[in-house]
């Protein structure tokens, strides 16, 4: 297959593509490059750096599917420049699936997040419950989603909602909940958990990309939305799970993130697909990736870090 992959230089794509190469696939990768390119050359792979927001550019002919990673990523970020959020997550996704179907594009898959959800307190959330969205980054991957099933007659659109995703990728973040915390540990000895009873699904970055590839095989085969998390873990059991691992006392602060929600993933399960990766497996990676010198507490691993440097807010 020939496989067109926006934000393919990302924490997700760097891994990502790297497999469907590994699988014999043939890519071509959009990305903006604000966080580099950390993607090994490969007969079978183009890299362009070229925004989203101008999908009438790009090499879409050909293309059997469109995997689409890229956004503008978390609430910080999205509470950063709300208006180019709105422009890259929801603009540009309408944009580019109307590109896909006028190139003959039969597949499109999204990545939305499971944090469309806002706060929940039902112990199984699924995909059919409604969604409360409480920051703007929320809202647009709400209403990207929305965009995206009304094209379901004319391409066959997958919407994939991830859990907090964890583990070591070449383009490291280290804003990520697990990571975030093992990070902390690793540095400091110490971790710092503000809250800790916000309780939020998790999914091992090998599992996501496992997702995308069992969505390729599956082709338009399966359609609409599906959820991605297999450990719904409190903040504060992630911490604990951490400092078992690398030696680090916890201390806690208040909290004014009241985000809280369990993810059901039955329906992906009921697909065939079997998570083979954990949360604890996530911790050594990324403590391994550290001390084998691979891994570096550097802003580049901090979405608004990079934002703020690139004056985008």
């Amino acid at each position: 297959m020939h496989l067109f992959v926006t934000g393919g230089c990302g924490y997700v794509g760097s891994a990502l593509v790297p497999a469907l190469l590994e699988k014999g696939h043939s890519v071509s990768v959009v990305d903006i490059m604000w966080f580099g390119n950390r993607l090994p050359e490969h007969p079978k792979l183009s890299v362009l750096k070229g925004d989203v927001r101008e999908p009438d550019s790009f090499p879409l002919a050909g293309a059997d599917a469109v995997i689409h990673l890229a956004n503008i990523a978390n609430d910080p970020c999205g509470e950063l420049s709300p208006k180019l959020s709105w422009e890259v997550n929801v603009l540009a996704t309408q944009r580019l699936v109307e590109a896909a179907i006028k190139h003959g594009v039969q597949q499109f898959i999204y990545a939305s997040s499971g944090s469309v959800y806002g706060v929940k307190n039902e112990p199984d959330v699924t995909e059919d419950m409604p969604l409360v969205p409480i920051s703007d980054y929320n809202k647009t991957k709400m209403v990207s989603e929305r965009v995206l099933l009304s094209y379901q007659d004319r391409i066959a659109a997958q919407i994939i909602r991830p859990a907090t995703i964890c583990g070591y990728s070449p383009r490291m973040r280290l804003d990520l909940s697990v990571n975030m915390l093992t990070m902390q540990a690793l540095r400091d000895r110490r971790i710092t958990v503000f809250g800790g009873g916000q309780v939020r699904p998790n999914i091992h970055l090998k599992d996501m990309v496992a997702v995308y590839l069992h969505f390729l095989e599956r082709g338009g085969e399966l359609r609409g939305i599906y959820n991605a998390g297999f450990e719904n873990i409190s903040i504060m059991g992630i911490a604990q799970q951490v400092a078992r691992h690398a030696e680090a006392e916890i201390v806690v602060s208040e909290s004014t993130d009241p985000r809280s929600y369990r993810q059901n993933s039955d329906k992906l399960i009921g697909t065939g697909f079997r998570p083979r990766h954990d949360v604890a497996a996530g911790i050594r990676d990324v403590i391994e990736a550290y001390r084998a010198g691979k891994l570096h507490d550097a802003d580049d691993c901090y979405n608004l870090r990079v934002m703020r440097r690139l004056q985008l807010g």
